[in-house]
């Protein structure tokens, strides 16, 4: 997102808040928790969305302390297995929330979520909504 995104436009710096994933999943953890720590609310959080309905390294099946803003990751069902990633609370505490959905794999799940079937994507709901765009899905 910032080499394809952010760098063209004048955000400072200070206000953009990649997730230390090179220092793994419990170093990573500490210090994006450490980072965002006076942030509190994002005001755009970019998401993806995984063949099985995973975003932010939420997966199916898979429980998330949600009383922390930022969780690692043990044991991901696709590689890496290790993680860090945002709790469901703290990704509902953003103004904006932009899903970038690519590629005709995701299909089922973008079928599945349009359908209200529950995956992790559908437990992102912030007050403003989500704005969602697909490119290589079908919209049926």
């Amino acid at each position: 997102a910032r080499d394809v995104w952010l760098s063209h436009v004048a955000i400072p710096d200070n206000q953009i808040h990649d997730i230390p994933a090179e220092l793994g999943n419990v170093e990573g953890a500490k210090a994006y928790a450490k980072n965002i720590a006076g942030v509190r609310a994002f005001d755009l959080v970019i998401l993806g969305l995984g063949e099985d309905g995973h975003t932010a390294s939420l997966f199916p099946n898979q429980m998330v302390d949600n009383s922390a803003d930022v969780v690692p990751v043990f044991n991901a069902p696709k590689a890496p297995a290790d993680r860090v990633t945002m709790s469901q609370h703290r990704l509902n505490n953003t103004h904006e929330v932009l899903f970038l959905v690519t590629g005709a794999g995701k299909q089922e799940a973008v079928d599945n979520w349009r359908k209200g079937v529950s995956i992790p994507a559908t437990l992102i709901a912030p007050a403003n909504g989500v704005d969602v765009y697909c490119f290589g899905v079908a919209l049926k």
